[in-house]
């Protein structure tokens, strides 16, 4: 059984982290780090809570800790894990500086650690099935490839800190759903030669950006990702173009609705019908020369970060998300923000900061 800690019991902690813990066999959620509050015990009684770092990591039996806190601590959580001898997981995105992240991965490398950032969209049903076609080389050469995390939030959270112009938090939607984006295209097509990107502010309210558009730049290929907080009408999720055809897809992943909803499974039984989508949801796939066609979404199952992450504990497999990973989609997100605050285009060797 691998034992874990859990440090922060928001958003991220009791919709992302704790159930999908709870629902990897051989894992078990042993201890919330919550300063204020008793959510997570009223949520699970059986879990011991912590009201600081200090008491979490006295129980030695716990050999995970998932930090799942305001981007401005998770350097100096992180840090204090590596070095009581706990492997790491990072919430995204990793830290809001480049010198902060390599610090970190440098720590893990030298206290021989696991480290590894939480990015669960990886285990999006569509980003599989996006995999699967291109594997099989059924769009032909790649021309365009663009994928759309678009929202209807009109006014902004005002007790939200993603929301505050505070440079050490990270805030902002570039930092918060970029890292997805940018980390999805990262895995597809490897490093860019250059970056173009635009982070902009759709509400009047806004006081940080709440809206961007993110180009990666690649021999023959453009890979587009952008997230828009005004858009009520629903547009594609994922379009790829090629030399052979064409995949479009409505409609995002189903299981962040389900996680956030009162519905959120806690233990191991999600239902045999997690993370499949109704035919109606399923992407369209236009081949020269043929009709049309619906393509099944591949199974989506968040819970797979973390099965990987115990395998690699127990069985020495092969980590997900490696602190490399990690680092080159770091370098890609200071890299666009460079780029919108410049109104140029960067190239992928240029210093990210």
């Amino acid at each position: 059984m691998v034992r874990v800690g859990l440090i922060g019991f928001g958003l991220a902690g009791q919709s992302f982290h704790a159930p999908v813990i709870r629902g990897v066999p051989g894992m078990e959620l042993a201890c919330v780090l919550e300063r204020h509050g008793s959510l997570a015990k009223q949520r699970y009684p059986e879990i011991r809570q912590a009201r600081t770092l200090e008491e979490l990591l006295a129980d030695k039996s716990i050999q995970v800790v998932a930090v799942a806190t305001p981007n401005d601590s998770h350097f100096s959580y992180a840090k204090a894990c590596l070095e009581a001898g706990r492997d790491v997981v990072v919430d995204k995105p990793f830290t809001p500086t480049m010198a902060e992240a390599e610090g970190l991965v440098r720590l893990a490398a030298e206290r021989g650690r696991l480290l590894t950032v939480y990015q669960d969209r990886r285990f999006d049903g569509v980003f599989h099935t996006v995999k699967k076609l291109l594997a099989a080389g059924t769009l032909g050469r790649l021309a365009e490839y663009e994928t759309r995390f678009d929202r209807f939030r009109p006014d902004p959270k005002a007790d939200s800190w993603r929301e505050q112009p505070n440079p050490a938090m990270a805030p902002g939607l570039l930092w918060d759903l970029g890292s997805h984006l940018i980390d999805g295209a990262l895995v597809l097509f490897g490093e860019p030669e250059a970056i173009s990107a635009a982070a902009f502010c759709q509400r009047p309210a806004s006081r940080v950006d709440d809206s961007f558009d993110v180009v990666l730049e690649y021999p023959g290929l453009r890979a587009r990702m952008s997230a828009h907080a005004i858009a009520y009408a629903p547009g594609h999720h994922i379009l790829i173009h090629g030399t052979e055809g064409s995949f479009v897809k409505y409609g995002m992943d189903p299981q962040e609705e389900l996680l956030r909803s009162p519905k959120c499974p806690d233990g191991p039984d999600w239902g045999a019908d997690w993370g499949l989508e109704a035919e109606g949801r399923w992407g369209t796939l236009s081949r020269v020369g043929e009709a049309p066609r619906k393509v099944q979404t591949e199974r989506g199952d968040y819970r797979g970060f973390y099965v990987n992450l115990r395998d690699t504990v127990e069985k020495g497999a092969r980590l997900e998300v490696t602190p490399e990973q990690a680092l080159r989609t770091m370098r890609a997100l200071l890299l666009a923000h460079k780029s919108s605050r410049e109104q140029r285009t960067v190239r992928w060797t240029e210093a990210p900061e």
